[in-house]
């Protein structure tokens, strides 16, 4: 089914558009992620000193999930102000956010120089990052996914998405290269704090991108007959209230589809930087570059992912990752213990192309399972409450594990658990890829790739 207000765009607008999601999605990412390598690297020595090296790090790491806690709060903030403003406004806000915060942490002084008020002042500014964050990711995708056409939908799609490999790909690289021409200790004295600093760099070239695009047609029309209705209408519920009421089923589908994904990400990509070095005797330097490579690979393999979405359907291709990252967990481990730098590169590499088959067409999925005046509220639910459960505790957890085990096993069973609760999220789910964003207001009653309801109708039971 189509309408005047899905044709495609034009190229050069929709490619305009997807820069500057993608752009500004890869400032934010590379921003959550540095905090994540430096809480691998450094942040123990330099803000938890007196614990003895794992523990140090198991504190670091906890640090590190409480932005994820703050992540389901951005969401909610985020996705209600951004179905009632607009994503674009909200967009720009959460970029400031987040570079201001990740530029702070470059300034901060040292446990060495102000004691314990140090990790409490770092802990702040990672709540300030997981909060922008949870209110980034819906935004992004949204902008992007409201400008597309229906039938490369996933393709597009898929290239904000590329922004976190892209920003881990930034964040490991700079600290590759600092380590690399940098002595130990002068990088733990003063060159970490040069990645963060440069966050505010990145901030001002992403505002200048981002401030040039218009907002989501799909969007103002929505608003438009919202703002008709409203003089015979009664008061419009908030999103989150009509996303609970109408969309509760698809919420708990996202959640569970980003158990795998989110958990394998951050033991692939977080913990494996304390797991190479501790338990491989892998150098910082060895384990920086595996990652480094294997992000580059990730970001060529997403959009073509997100592409075969387009042609097979949303689930499949998220299938093929979900039980793909389960079956290499016990691989992924055991060519790690080898300590050769090839076996790992192939570890990681692997890991992160099965994890980008179900990144790749999340973007488009949760998109389509929520109507336009609660879909930013919904995409961001679904996707930021889940990551309280997955990716916050999972270096914690896998951490731990090997604390108390001295073994891969229980991490790889951890992962693999995950693998499964997604698999049974995504066969519960209908598939979506050919739902029109302004035609459709898919739930629970709908039938698979049955476009049902008119964009007015749709926007109704916002109201």
């Amino acid at each position: 089914m189509s309408s005047p207000s899905t044709a495609p765009p034009a190229p050069s607008n929709l490619k305009r558009i997807v820069a500057a999601s993608l752009i500004g999605t890869t400032i934010e990412w590379y921003d959550f992620f540095l905090y994540g390598s430096a809480a691998a690297l450094v942040f123990n020595e330099l803000f938890f000193p007196d614990s003895d090296p794992l523990v140090g790090t198991l504190l670091s790491f906890l640090t590190y999930a409480v932005g994820f806690a703050a992540r389901p709060i951005g969401a909610l903030v985020f996705g209600h102000y951004g179905d009632r403003l607009g994503r674009k406004k909200l967009l720009v806000l959460s970029l400031l956010m987040m570079g201001g915060a990740t530029f702070a942490i470059g300034l901060l002084p040292t446990h060495a120089t102000i004691g314990s008020m140090a990790p409490v002042l770092l802990t702040v500014l990672r709540l300030v990052q997981g909060f922008a964050l949870g209110g980034e990711w819906g935004g992004a995708v949204l902008l992007v996914s409201e400008h597309g056409d229906a039938r490369r939908r996933g393709f597009w799609a898929s290239w904000p998405q590329t922004g976190a490999p892209a920003g881990q790909l930034l964040a490991t690289g700079v600290l590759a290269l600092l380590t690399a021409v940098l002595s130990e200790s002068a990088f733990g004295a003063w060159g970490w704090r040069i990645p963060f600093l440069l966050s505010g760099v990145l901030v001002i070239v992403g505002l200048w991108i981002r401030l040039s695009v218009d907002e989501s047609p799909v969007f103002k029309q929505a608003l438009k007959r919202a703002e008709a209705r409203k003089a015979d209408a009664p008061a419009e519920r908030m999103p989150l209230v009509a996303v609970l009421k109408h969309h509760w089923r698809d919420v708990l589908v996202a959640m569970g589809a980003r158990m795998a994904e989110n958990i394998s990400y951050y033991v692939i990509t977080a913990f494996i930087l304390v797991y190479a070095t501790t338990s491989a005797g892998v150098s910082k330097q060895t384990a920086l570059n595996a990652v480094l490579i294997a992000s580059a690979v990730h970001f060529a393999v997403i959009p073509a992912w997100g592409a075969l979405s387009d042609r097979l359907g949303r689930r499949p291709v998220y299938l093929i990752g979900a039980v793909g990252v389960g079956l290499w967990m016990f691989p992924f481990f055991a060519l790690i213990d080898t300590g050769g730098f090839g076996a790992l590169l192939l570890a990681v590499t692997v890991g992160l192309v099965m994890h980008g088959a179900m990144y790749a067409p999340q973007a488009a999925f949760f998109s389509e399972m929520f109507a336009t005046r609660m879909r930013y509220s919904g995409a961001s639910i679904g996707a930021q409450f889940a990551s309280v459960a997955a990716g916050a505790p999972a270096p914690l957890i896998a951490t731990a594990l090997l604390s108390d085990y001295g073994t891969s096993t229980p991490i790889a069973l951890y992962v693999i658990a995950a693998s499964l609760l997604t698999v049974v999220a995504i066969l519960a789910a209908k598939e979506t890829r050919h739902r029109d964003l302004a035609d459709v207001s898919p739930g629970p009653e709908d039938g698979a790739d049955a476009p049902v309801k008119t964009g007015a109708a749709e926007d109704a039971r916002a109201l």
